[in-house]
Formats: structure tokens, sequence, C-alpha cells
């Protein structure tokens, strides 16, 4: 019993004495590395350095492009500057013809000339819409014909025809028909030629030559287009690597062509100008030489076919809207050549 007692007392002084408690040691600070100098040269340059362009700003065959499409913008605004020359002088001529009306009164036997012109002009004037009318002189009619039929021609002896010149003020106004029948039936040996033939001859030689104009610069264009995709073509080739890695790490072709869009839309831009600075240059050098060079008979025979050789405004606009063109066929036609290449290799 005595060593139950015992067991019981050591087991109930063993329950009261508590374990020891951990001694927590402090934790020592980490230590932190020393900050690395910075290179203050290297991170401006970072900085400042512009992204790498994908195509070459100055190769070879961006230069010898820009060369290609200012010489087919020089023809384009040359074709356009052509073409509002004629059309302007066809419009003047047509509206001058329209504006005039000859009555022509060939002589007959027996029949007194001066009294058959006093009264086809008695009969012009009465007619509305009509300004003047006027018989032309012998002097006139003598030098009308001296081209043809030489200096001293003696009008009694030769059967020409007397001309009766109508300055028409509003052809609205004026009744043709019922002027050529009242002519024809009151004056011996009259017409009216109101040279409708003339007129329609020349809305014939103006489209005609807008129809030719429009014809040269689809070529000019189509020209440029193709030397524009020959010219992408080589500018992939040549970054062949630098395209696939871009499209095979996930570019969209999107991204792609617009980095060849633009870049071509400068070499546009800048063979664009450059041949529509020029073509202006030759306009107004053309301008300058026909007005200084009134008397001489080149110079004479090119203002008695188109008046003064100068490109109107309209004309001017045409330019500035090739040059436009140009620049915009560039960008969308390397676009499109990228694309198409890129869909090949997919």
């Amino acid at each position: 019993m005595a060593q139950s007692d015992d067991s019981k007392e050591n087991r109930a002084g063993a329950a009261d004495v508590k374990p020891p408690r951990r001694v927590e040691r402090p934790k020592r600070p980490k230590r932190k590395s020393a900050p690395r100098p910075k290179d203050p040269e290297a991170s401006d340059d970072a900085r400042l350095r512009p992204a790498a362009a994908i195509v070459p700003p100055q190769s070879v065959a961006g230069r010898a492009l820009t060369l290609v499409v200012a010489i087919m913008s020089f023809l384009a605004c040359l074709t356009v500057g052509g073409v509002s020359i004629v059309w302007d002088a066809a419009d003047a001529w047509q509206n001058d013809l329209v504006r005039e009306i000859t009555i022509q009164i060939r002589p007959t036997e027996g029949v007194d000339m001066l009294r058959e012109i006093d009264k086809a002009v008695a009969l012009a004037q009465e007619f509305p819409g009509i300004d003047s009318v006027r018989a032309l002189s012998d002097a006139e009619t003598k030098a009308l014909l001296e081209p043809w039929l030489g200096d001293g021609l003696q009008l009694d002896g030769l059967p020409v025809p007397r001309l009766i010149q109508i300055t028409v003020g509003d052809p609205a106004m004026l009744n043709l028909e019922q002027l050529r029948n009242t002519v024809s039936r009151n004056v011996t040996g009259a017409s009216v030629d109101d040279h409708s033939v003339w007129t329609s001859r020349l809305s014939a030689m103006a489209g005609a030559v807008v129809a030719a104009g429009v014809a040269i610069m689809v070529l000019v264009l189509s020209s440029m287009v193709l030397s524009v995709v020959f010219a992408t073509q080589s500018a992939m080739a040549g970054n062949k690597d630098v395209v696939s890695v871009l499209h095979f790490v996930g570019a969209e072709d999107g991204f792609i062509a617009r980095e060849f869009q633009r870049h071509f839309l400068m070499l546009g831009l800048k063979g664009g100008v450059s041949g529509g600075v020029a073509a202006i240059l030759c306009f107004v050098v053309l301008d300058m030489l026909t007005r200084e060079g009134s008397g001489q008979a080149g110079s004479d025979q090119l203002s008695a076919l188109f008046g003064s050789v100068s490109v109107s405004l309209p004309g001017y606009f045409g330019v500035f809207g090739v040059v436009f063109l140009v620049a915009i066929l560039t960008a969308l036609t390397s676009g499109l050549a990228v694309k198409a290449h890129l869909a090949k290799v997919d």
C-alpha cells in the first residue's frame, strides 16, 4: 500500500511540473542585394530608340520604286493637263460657234448682189435673240480667201459667195428653223449655216481626246501597280526571316500588311508629289513660252488652236487628285500583295 501511495504522489508531482518553454530566437533580417548602378546612357537609348521597321526605309529597291512612281505620276499629270487644255479649247470653240450664224449668198446671174445682201440683213435683224448682223466687206472676204488663192484677188470676176455674220445673244430665244426658211424664201441664192456640223465634230474630237486620256492614265497606273507588286515581293523576300518569325509567333496578317502599307505609302507620296511638281513646272514653262513667243509661227498656231496654252484650275485640281490616287494605290497594292503572300504561307 505504501508503494502505491508513493507512486500516486510521484505521478501527481509529475503532472504538476510544466514542460519548459521554447526559447524563440529572433529572426535575422534578410540581406538585400545592393542595387546595381544604372547606366543613364543605356536607359536614354532604350527610351529614344524607335522600333525597328520591318521594311528597310532606305533600301535600293525603295529608291528605285520612288523614281518609277515619280515618272508614272509625271506622265499621268501631263495627260490630265493635256486633256484639260484640249477640253477647254473645244468648249470655247463650241460656245463661239453656237453664238455665230452665217448667211451665205451665192452669186446668181441677173441678180443684184448688194440688194440681196441688204434684204438678208434686214430680215435677220427682225428675229429675237440676235444681237448684231453685219455683212463682210470685200476686203474681209479677200482676207479669208488669200491663204488658199493668194494675193491680188478680183472678186468681180469670180463667183465668190458673200457672207453675212450674225451674232446670237440668246440662242434659246432664236428660232433657227424659222430664220432659215424665211431667208431661203425671200433672198435669192441664200442659205443659213449654223455650224452644227463643226460643233458635232468638235464634240466628237473632245470626247475622243478625253477617252484617250483616260486610257493612257489607266495604262500608266496599271504599270505603276505592277511595279509596286514586284517591289513588295522583293521587300518580302529580303525580309523573309523577319516576316516568317512574326507570322509564326502569332502576328496577325493585318499587322504585317500595315507595316508594308506604311512604308509604301510614304514612297507613293514622295514619288507622286515629285511627279506632280515636275508636271506643274512644265505647264508653267509652256505657258510662259507661248506668251513670250507671240508672233512666231509655232506659237501662233498653238494659240489659234488652243487659245492661251495654259492649264485651267480644274486641271491643277486633277493633278492633285492624281498625286493622291498614286499614293493610295501604292499603299493598297502593297497591302494586298502582302496578304496574298501570307495566305500562301498558311
